[in-house]
């Protein structure tokens, strides 16, 4: 019995060596890859790690050192501001050390800090606070000798930065002098501390010369920024039209006419009227309460700035309060930023799946460790095809950066090639098809990779749930659940067979009842009554949507007259060309097709139009290009959409000399603005409505 007990003992002790063991070494590779991240970021000017992937990281080691004290070393990450100067400038030591901010990542882990503060000095619980817009920008220091601007020096490590005055002098949002009273003596010495940042409409002119130069592009405004900033050449500096907000004011009592302010809110109002831009977003905050919901209510507007933020500075306004908190070894303890999460977010590929689509498409998707993105869990991705793939150079087990293209559907970016582990294996297409094992093929000249076996059982289930569709022949009840049961029992193998189906039939499927095979039989039926334009996008030919569906029929009012009429009169059409023109004629030259049409004919399917729709009746925008922007009073965006398209009008995403009007609704943005600047017409949602009708 002793003997067994040493050995369970000695095996859990070899256990506890391995897990120190990897413990340890996880340490040591996060210092190894945040230093590298670090050096890359300040002194090379060339960031190679995404801010959410090194917030990541760092706060994985800060856990590791907090819950093994013994792992930390005087070297790590944790324990430094920022990183040295770039070599080129010269090192100027800050009088006051410039502190970053410690990061809060939500409301909960804000009143968590709140806490801390209140533990320290219990007035914290009724101060009020100052909240400003975290600006995605680089902070720098500027000194001022008796009213005139002397130097300007980048934040570096906290301790010591780069002396960048030739280059502060070309930002016109910093005065040279400060603005003063006649006879009235500025102060001896005053320091003033901001954010100088890129707007996004310079910053999209810049990378536009770039990629026209065949330079480097720039990954976001604050790495343009940053290396704007460090340019040898202010000329240079000058061309790239740098902004700055101040937000700190450090000043002597009693030095010259200015008043000392006592407060943070006192002391942004001091720095307007010296000439400085104040960010006039700022809000004084009784409460965390008040703090919250100015947090929730920039995380939607800031979508409409003309700069980007990243988050909330909250700093306690008292002055005299601050002073009693202090400092610890990198942080004041008495602001913090409040972030918002991130809109690209790393996380890990642990597999990709693949799909197939109606059309034989094959779509791999990356299989994802969770995360939140923009408030939901995302655990898949679309890697859209074999080029993409190509082009991610993907292997399982890599860090990768996710985004939900159009707010939508989430899609891997890029991988962090730096963070893949040892050995992992690079992921290639299967060169068979996943659900039928027949060979897929890559047609020249496409992106996509297809099953191209017509009997395929998730080619012909995509094609009836299409079918299916509320804005195609709108079978309600007609779930996935019941198409699948429907092609392995063998009922069905075209969507022509749903209209033989019976009663009897539908209910030999596992858990349907009578009451809802009754429903499913007459809705199927009821489909019959549907348009020919809802036909047309039913059959589901590649690359007609229903926009596209209803153009055709309203230009060929029956099936047969769009089967026999020729490629070149189609793509002539306004709004299809010869891609879609091409899809259409190879579609109705297809035997198996043909045969379906007569089939569908044969139900009762409604494949001509009776009399015209009142879209073709009324071509009023024929030729014309429409922008929507905002939130339209009664329409969605997308039913004023469909509305100009049924009209002969062409919607577009952005602005441009090309055109015609701009629909407008409430929190319009940048899109009216460049209208307004272009002289484009804008429309409200009543006048277009007028002119439709």
């Amino acid at each position: 019995m002793g003997a067994k007990k040493s050995a369970k003992s000695a095996s859990s002790e070899k256990d506890g060596e391995n897990e120190w063991a990897a413990v340890k070494k996880r340490a040591a590779e996060l210092r190894s890859q945040l230093q590298k991240a670090s050096y890359a970021y300040y002194v090379l000017d060339a960031p190679d790690l995404p801010d959410s992937v090194y917030d990541r990281l760092y706060r994985e080691l800060q856990d590791i050192e907090t819950a093994h004290p013994e792992l930390l070393t005087p070297d790590s990450p944790t324990q430094r501001v920022g990183e040295k100067p770039a070599e080129q400038f010269t090192s100027i030591q800050h009088n006051i050390p410039l502190y970053s901010l410690e990061n809060a990542f939500n409301i909960e882990e804000y009143r968590e800090c709140q806490g801390r503060w209140q533990r320290l000095e219990p007035d914290v619980a009724e101060a009020p606070a100052v909240t400003e817009l975290k600006i995605d920008g680089n902070a720098i220091a500027l000194t001022y000798e008796n009213g005139l601007l002397t130097r300007g020096v980048t934040r570096g490590d906290g301790i010591a930065g780069e002396d960048i005055t030739p280059n502060v002098r070309t930002i016109r949002a910093i005065p040279l002098r400060l603005h003063m009273p006649e006879n009235q003596t500025p102060p001896s010495v005053v320091e003033v501390r901001g954010e100088a940042f890129l707007p996004l409409d310079v910053f999209a002119d810049i990378n536009q010369k770039r990629e026209a130069e065949g330079t480097a592009l720039f990954a976001n405004p604050r790495n343009a920024a940053a290396g704007t900033l460090r340019q040898l050449d202010a000329k240079k500096v000058a061309e790239r039209r740098l902004d700055f907000f101040a937000y700190t004011l450090i000043m002597p009592e009693g030095s010259g006419d200015v008043e000392t302010p006592t407060d943070q809110w006192s002391a942004l109002e001091c720095l307007q009227s010296l000439g400085f831009r104040v960010n006039p977003n700022r809000q004084l905050c009784a409460s965390a309460d008040e703090v919250a919901s100015y947090y929730d209510q920039w995380d939607e507007q800031r979508r409409e700035l003309s700069y980007l933020t990243d988050g909330v500075v909250v700093k306690l306004n008292s002055f005299e309060l601050q002073d009693r908190l202090g400092f610890t070894n990198k942080f004041p303890r008495w602001a913090i930023a409040l972030k918002y999460p991130p809109e690209e977010v790393p996380t890990i590929l642990e597999s990709v799946s693949v799909q197939v689509g109606r059309t034989g498409a094959i779509t791999p998707v990356a299989e994802l460790a969770p995360v939140q993105l923009a408030g939901t869990t995302v655990a898949r991705a679309t890697l859209h095809n074999a080029d993409r793939l190509a082009e991610l150079d993907l292997h399982l087990g890599d860090t990768v950066i996710v985004r939900k293209a159009g707010e939508i559907i989430p899609e891997v970016v890029r991988v962090i090639k730096d963070l893949r582990p040892d050995n992992a294996p690079i992921y290639r297409l299967p060169k068979t098809c996943p659900v039928c094992g027949q060979p897929v093929v890559k047609p020249e000249g496409e992106a996509v990779t297809r099953c191209v076996n017509g009997s395929c059982p998730a080619i012909l289930q995509g094609s009836i749930i299409h079918w299916a569709r509320r804005d195609a022949m709108d079978i309600s009840g007609l779930g996935d659940r019941w198409v699948q049961q429907l092609i392995e029992n063998g009922m069905v193998k075209s969507v022509a067979d749903l209209y033989d189906l019976t009663l009897s039939d539908l209910m030999k499927l596992e858990r349907m009842g009578e009451k809802l095979a009754t429903k499913l039989v007459n809705a199927i039926a009821f489909s019959k009554q549907r348009p020919w334009a809802k036909v047309l996008y039913g059959l589901g030919i590649r690359l007609v949507g229903s926009t596209n569906a209803q153009i055709l029929a309203d230009n060929f009012r029956s099936v047969d007259r769009l089967a026999e009429t020729g490629g070149d009169a189609i793509a002539h059409i306004f709004g299809i060309g010869p891609e879609i023109a091409f899809s259409v004629r190879q579609w109705f030259q297809v035997p198996a097709n043909q045969e379906l049409i007569e089939r569908l004919r044969a139900t009762g399917l409604q494949l001509e139009a009776a009399e015209k729709s009142e879209s073709s009746q009324s071509q009023t925008f024929t030729g014309k290009s429409f922008v929507i922007t905002g939130t339209l009073p009664t329409l969605k965006r997308s039913e004023a959409k469909s509305m100009i398209e049924a009209a002969g009008g062409r919607v577009s995403g952005s602005v441009s000399s090309k055109t015609d009007y701009v629909v407008v609704g409430e929190k319009a943005g940048s899109k009216q603005e460049k209208a307004a600047e272009l002289g484009v017409t804008q429309l409200t949602e009543a006048a277009l409505l007028v002119l439709l009708k």
